[in-house]
């Protein structure tokens, strides 16, 4: 029989119609995965044509390898003739190709799962985004709530919390990060002494470089400072912890048990970074007024006497209050704010990742906002 027409579509296929009613589609040479394979929008173009053929044949006789590439060729032609009502006759195709339709064909695919090419319109996004933080805002309120409830439980005797988990906490919040804290206050505290002596020095005025790290540190710089590396370090550390627990369903197991995961996991970090901010606040204000000291010896020619003379002259007991308290503040939002994006977090490996940096984001925001709030009341108080 005489072909109607041939069409030759590079040197791997080729259409041909022996008769008005019928499309072969000749497979050549190797269709793998690395070559530059052609579009089943080749073969759909010539069904489109008219006369539309009836029916649709492959000639796989010169095919000389094949993987994935070629069933995802074959797929995309057999969803347009199924769509056009054509006819497509697999008879020539090797026997794992047609398998491989069939168990393809077989299983639907996921609704959802191929990606909307489309953007959605401005309006689309202001009200996507819209609801998503108003959820988002929903669930903060509603851990918070529930975490006040556990905390209630907990002041009456009633939360549920191993001991020993507890006291692990406590010094991966406490002790493990001394060196840390160490490291960046004395660096602080060096930063602010050579700051202030550069401006200083020109009036003759260098020992009041202690007051400056002195009433920095204990009033803004340690809770501020101790509140970040704790934000990075431990704020993180509960997000990645809580989430891999999610991953793995250890929080859907406690639920299941009756136990609750606020009371068993979220109640003894909170307790825990309360508890050990002020600590490692004062340590830090320790360590930045040492490190202002190391620049007014080494620098400004001061004695160690002369310069905490000074320093103790300076500051008073309601700078180290407020330090204080700011960094008890700081130290329950951290706490809140990971183990937060923790339960939030998705099922897969990566999601854990999304929320430790999150919950990073979220405490040092929080913690700026918390500053800056603790600095208009302080000035409407006069302190």
């Amino acid at each position: 029989m005489s072909s109607v027409s041939t069409v030759a579509v590079g040197n791997l296929l080729s259409l041909d119609r022996p008769d008005q009613s019928t499309l072969v589609i000749k497979l050549l040479g190797k269709w793998h995965v690395s070559r530059n394979l052609p579009s089943a929008t080749v073969v759909t173009s010539e069904l489109a044509s008219t006369p539309a053929p009836a029916r649709v044949a492959f000639d796989a006789s010169q095919l000389r390898g094949w993987d994935s590439g070629l069933v995802s060729f074959l797929v995309g032609v057999s969803k347009f003739c199924r769509a056009r009502g054509i006819t497509d006759d697999r008879s020539g195709l090797p026997s794992g190709v047609q398998r491989l339709l069939a168990l393809a064909e077989a299983v639907p695919e996921k609704k959802g799962a191929r990606a909307d090419e489309t953007r959605p319109s401005f309006l689309v996004r202001v009200g996507d985004f819209t609801i998503d933080y108003g959820r988002a805002v929903s669930e903060t309120m509603a851990f918070v709530g529930d975490l006040s409830l556990t905390g209630l439980k907990f002041l009456a005797g009633r939360a549920r919390f191993r001991r020993v988990d507890f006291v692990e906490i406590v010094q991966d919040c406490g002790a493990n990060a001394v060196g840390i804290v160490t490291l960046i206050s004395f660096l602080v505290g060096v930063i602010l002494a050579f700051m202030g002596a550069v401006q200083l020095q020109q009036f003759g005025a260098s020992i009041y470089v202690a007051d400056l790290v002195g009433i920095g540190m204990l009033r803004e710089m340690g809770a501020m400072m101790t509140a970040i590396i704790m934000s990075g370090r431990t704020g993180a550390a509960f997000a990645a912890q809580l989430g891999t627990m999610k991953v793995t369903q250890e929080t859907d197991a406690l639920t299941t048990l009756g136990i609750s995961p606020l009371e068993f996991l979220v109640l003894p970090r909170v307790i825990a970074l309360v508890l050990m901010m002020p600590l490692l606040c004062l340590y830090s204000d320790f360590m930045g007024i040492l490190g202002g000291g190391f620049v007014g010896v080494s620098m400004l020619g001061l004695s160690p006497s002369t310069y905490m003379r000074e320093t103790i002259h300076a500051i008073s007991f309601t700078y180290l209050f407020i330090g204080l308290v700011k960094a008890t503040v700081y130290g329950g939002l951290i706490a809140m704010a990971g183990c937060l994006r923790g339960l939030q977090c998705g099922k897969s490996s990566s999601a854990v990742g999304d929320a430790a940096t999150r919950a990073v984001v979220t405490s040092i925001v929080l913690v700026v906002v918390a500053c800056g709030i603790f600095a208009f009341i302080t000035n409407i108080l006069g302190i």
